[in-house]
């Protein structure tokens, strides 16, 4: 099975989401659906309606969190990335029409949300892995070959911690 990676700052986000879910949200729709419970009859009453549904969803979320998070290897920056293209580098990179693009490569699990992130599994990441400034690189896209220059390349450095 291939590793799952994912940056130490989306690893982090990944934590707080399920510290929230289960210290915080959870507890709270819990005591809601407590009391809606108490009032008498379920099938009418919204309030418990409404939010034993909202607690399903915050239970199927922290299971996949948990199970995602159990799988995750967090690949942290190493000065031996300097100067190429590798999983976390911020690259910006430019085509011959003079479009520029500026984005960051990291795991699946962190590019929801994110404009400037892509996926270290797609066709301009693996195209761009170990390339230096100024390489050229070819990337296959449904309308074809196309071209890009790196012109830069650099590295968001985070304090290492714990994995777990």
């Amino acid at each position: 099975m291939k590793a799952k990676l994912i940056t130490r700052e989306g690893y982090n986000k990944l934590r707080e989401e399920l510290d929230f879910l289960w210290r915080k949200r959870r507890p709270e729709v819990t005591k809601i659906v407590s009391w809606a419970a108490s009032l008498g009859d379920r099938s009418e009453n919204a309030d418990y309606t409404q939010n034993k549904r909202l607690l399903r969803q915050i239970d199927r979320r922290v299971r996949y969190l948990r199970k995602q998070i159990a799988e995750l290897t967090i690949v942290d920056y190493s000065p031996q990335q300097d100067g190429k293209v590798f999983f976390g580098a911020w690259v910006e990179i430019e085509n011959d029409s003079g479009d520029v693009k500026s984005f960051r490569i990291v795991g699946g699990d962190e590019i929801y949300d994110r404009k400037d992130y892509i996926s270290i599994d797609s066709p301009m990441a693996k195209a761009l892995l170990k390339k230096q400034i100024d390489d050229e690189v070819a990337v296959t896209t449904p309308e074809g070959i196309k071209i890009w220059y790196i012109n830069n390349i650099h590295y968001q450095i985070q304090p290492s911690g714990p994995s777990t």
